[in-house]
């Protein structure tokens, strides 16, 4: 994966000021990253994230939200996808760039952050999602257009139920793994790292 074709922009973009608060923090030292709070859909970019369950059923929270903006077929698409490539289930870690036919985001970034709907707030979902997206966009833009600028929200904490700071420790941490270099650590750096994610 070349860290060149990682986003140059990302808009965490929630309603909710505790997350706001919380992505700031978790991405104090990061230029290219910006909190806001607001509409999700208020400012274009080239993908946006999809908050996704393992199957592409965008029927309720925000990806009902995403699939009223961008048209029913968006979720035909996200379907098909999911069942050419993924045998009909997304796992959470891996993540699909899908297009959209939408001008203003041409792209969507298909990131289960669970299997089904279920509490996934002691679990390490955000990371995963997160770092999925964006090593999807990385290796999309490898072979396609690039995607340049995205836009994302709290990942698990809709009906997932994870608290800002943890889902932002996670965020940040994912954000961190892919713009450094590619390597398997020791099965004890492993441990400890897989425990600082734990630590919000």
């Amino acid at each position: 994966m070349d860290p060149a074709y990682l986003p140059r922009h990302v808009l965490l973009v929630d309603r909710d000021p505790a997350m706001v608060s919380a992505w700031e923090a978790a991405f104090a030292a990061v230029d290219a990253v910006e909190a806001i709070r607001g509409d999700y859909f208020a400012r274009r970019a080239d993908a946006m994230v999809s908050p996704a369950n393992a199957f592409g059923i965008m029927d309720g929270g925000l990806d009902l939200a995403i699939r009223a903006e961008l048209g029913v077929e968006v979720q035909a698409a996200v379907q098909a996808r999911i069942e050419e490539r993924h045998h009909g289930e997304l796992p959470v870690g891996q993540a699909e760039v899908v297009p959209t036919g939408d001008v203003r985001w041409p792209y969507l970034v298909v990131a289960p952050t669970m299997r089904v709907p279920t509490d996934v707030s002691q679990t390490l979902h955000a990371y995963l999602a997160f770092r999925a997206a964006l090593l999807a966009i990385a290796q999309h833009g490898a072979t396609g257009a690039p995607i340049r600028s995205l836009i994302c929200c709290g990942l698990g904490t809709g009906v997932g139920a994870m608290e800002p700071e943890r889902c932002a420790h996670q965020m940040a941490a994912a954000w961190r793994q892919l713009h450094g270099p590619a390597r398997i650590p020791g099965g004890r750096a492993v441990l400890r790292a897989h425990a600082a994610l734990n630590e919000a």
